[in-house]
């Protein structure tokens, strides 16, 4: 099985950056790009075309109304499996098929209230994050957003996007066997990762989140039995392992159609698709993620308007290279001898770090 990669050719136009200096080690086989971002562009020759998209901006309201069932759907199963052992079948089965799912569910819901998309208060946003975060049983969302912003604004730079993998991953893992472990304990590398890469400086908000983590937490255990933490931290590892709803981690930003091997000489500038769109089912359990190439384009638009956005914008589109299937990346990713870590675009400068101890 593979994942079936549509490629076309490069739409649009990338402005020239000053070049840095190559990378001084020769075993390094990243991407290293001399180019500006894609998003920036596009974005603007969209709206350049389309007006229009910017009244596509603002939040969508259904988003707590969903994060709140997801939240008290998870809640209800860890009562149900209170008691259950964790190596049972029932309680694998359903950590892995409604538990995981869910939980992925709730990463990516936060990942949309970092945008301010669930509310317009920026404080409800960030306090709803926390609430969000509940069921996955460690306080992460209010670090999560200055990372995830920083991608944003510093996609592919080194030291700054932390969503790149390191030299030391990407030599490490350079196997079959070491790709398939990223997969399966990825939710671990990208937990880990941001912090070996730069420190958020802690605020009050990281305290809050940690808190109130803390005390539900500890009110399951007292009222559910640790059995029920046990559940949703199962679901939490489990939904960034070998799931197909993991395989957006993946699908993202990683390099899966065949480049020629001039690309990997940073001086002669060929251009290298950086994010990857997927417009399959799972899109529907995961907040449109799958549309990536949109969301970089406009992170200000909701989940629920991407599809109008690339309808509305087809043109500039239907000629990127995107997934037909997670499940798909996943497989290709482990057994393709030519993906694997060292498939990402990396720059040396640009960019800008977001978070410096506001909580604005």
């Amino acid at each position: 099985m593979s994942s079936t990669v549509v490629v076309a050719r490069n739409h649009g136009s990338q402005l020239p950056v000053e070049p840095p200096q190559p990378p001084p080690n020769a075993s390094d086989r990243f991407f290293w790009s001399y180019t500006e971002e894609p998003h920036r562009t596009r974005r603007q020759a969209i709206i350049r075309a389309h007006p229009e998209v910017t009244k596509l901006c603002g939040h969508e309201p259904l988003t707590k109304y969903i994060v709140l069932a997801v939240v008290c759907l998870q809640i209800s199963c860890a009562a149900w499996l209170r008691n259950s052992s964790v190596l049972s079948a029932q309680f694998l089965l359903i950590s892995y098929v409604v538990g995981a799912t869910a939980n992925q569910n709730l990463f990516l819901a936060i990942h949309e209230i970092s945008h301010n998309l669930a509310f317009k208060s920026p404080t409800a946003n960030r306090l709803f994050a926390v609430f969000a975060n509940l069921p996955i049983g460690l306080p992460y969302s209010a670090s999560f957003r200055p990372y995830h912003l920083t991608h944003h604004k510093s996609l592919g730079v080194d030291g700054l996007d932390t969503d790149l993998p390191t030299f030391i991953e990407a030599f490490f893992l350079d196997s079959i066997l070491g790709k398939a472990f990223f997969c399966t304990f990825q939710i671990l590398f990208y937990a880990i990762r941001p912090m070996m890469v730069y420190r958020l400086p802690l605020t009050s908000l990281h305290l809050f989140n940690v808190v109130a983590q803390v005390a539900f937490d500890l009110l399951l255990i007292r009222y559910l039995g640790a059995g029920a933490l046990a559940y949703l931290i199962t679901s939490s590892f489990l939904a960034g392992s070998l799931h197909p709803c993991a395989g957006h981690f993946i699908a993202e930003h990683y390099v899966f159609d065949k480049q020629p091997v001039t690309a990997r000489v940073p001086s002669n500038k060929v251009p290298v698709p950086e994010t990857y769109s997927y417009y399959g089912p799972l899109n529907m359990l995961t907040y449109n993620v799958g549309l990536h190439n949109e969301h970089h384009d406009f992170p200000a638009i909701p989940w629920s308007r991407l599809p109008v956005l690339h309808e509305m914008a087809k043109e500039f589109y239907a000629d990127l290279p995107h997934h037909e299937s997670w499940v798909g990346v996943i497989w290709q990713f482990i057994w393709d001898k030519e993906v694997g870590l060292w498939c990402r675009v990396k720059r040396e400068t640009g960019g800008k770090k977001v978070g410096t101890g506001r909580t604005d």
